[in-house]
């Protein structure tokens, strides 16, 4: 039952984090637009996968160091609030450009295998999914479960939503391609993945400790 009270707050939580613009929308952005629907489909299950190894290599590191020193879930925590809080300044900053960080040209990975590892890549190597799987997700563990269990099934959940989430960017990408590329577009999300970005930076810092 405690999972269950929890889950529609941590899909909430996941949906907000997979909507927040960022290195993964930008990939898809990118894959979409100039490779088409495809292309975007692939690299999102290429995402997905991502999400699933940073969630199992957070279960099998995590539920050890942790249950030897609480203080260390803490000082992650912390950690995650910073960098998040300071990724959203620097979003912030980057409007001073005049175009946003959004950019829609360059080639596109097309091929099926290709496209897959420019998605799971994208992914492994965005801190904001790694700050998500070891900072995030064990704050919904309930008390009395084991972590590495509670940490593997919100993963699973996590990917579930960031997958639908993004099955249905790409269905509006392509077809609104014309209207994402403008750079008024491009500012918006710049401003909007700042504000999300800053949201769950706060939601981080209130969250109760475990």
């Amino acid at each position: 039952m405690a999972f269950l009270r929890v889950l529609p707050l941590f899909a909430s939580t996941a949906l907000i984090l997979a909507m927040v613009p960022g290195q993964g929308m930008a990939m898809v952005l990118r894959q979409t637009m100039m490779g088409g629907a495809r292309a975007g489909y692939l690299s999102v299950a290429g995402n997905a996968l991502g999400l699933l190894i940073w969630g199992s290599l957070s279960a099998l590191g995590l539920s050890v160091v942790f249950a030897h020193s609480p203080t260390a879930y803490n000082v992650l925590k912390y950690l995650g609030v910073t960098y998040l809080g300071a990724l959203a300044l620097l979003t912030l900053w980057s409007l001073r450009k005049g175009v946003g960080a959004f950019d829609p040209t360059g080639a596109a990975k097309v091929r099926p295998l290709a496209a897959i590892r420019l998605g799971l890549f994208t992914n492994l190597t965005n801190v904001k999914a790694c700050v998500f799987a070891v900072a995030f997700i064990p704050q919904f563990v309930p008390a009395h479960w084991s972590l590495a269990t509670g940490i593997i099934l919100l993963t699973c959940v996590q990917a579930c939503v960031s997958l639908a989430w993004y099955l249905s960017f790409v269905l509006l990408i392509d077809r609104t391609a014309t209207w994402i590329a403008r750079p008024q577009v491009r500012l918006w999300l710049t401003a909007l993945s700042a504000s999300g970005l800053a949201t769950l930076a706060g939601a981080l810092a209130v969250s109760p400790p475990r």
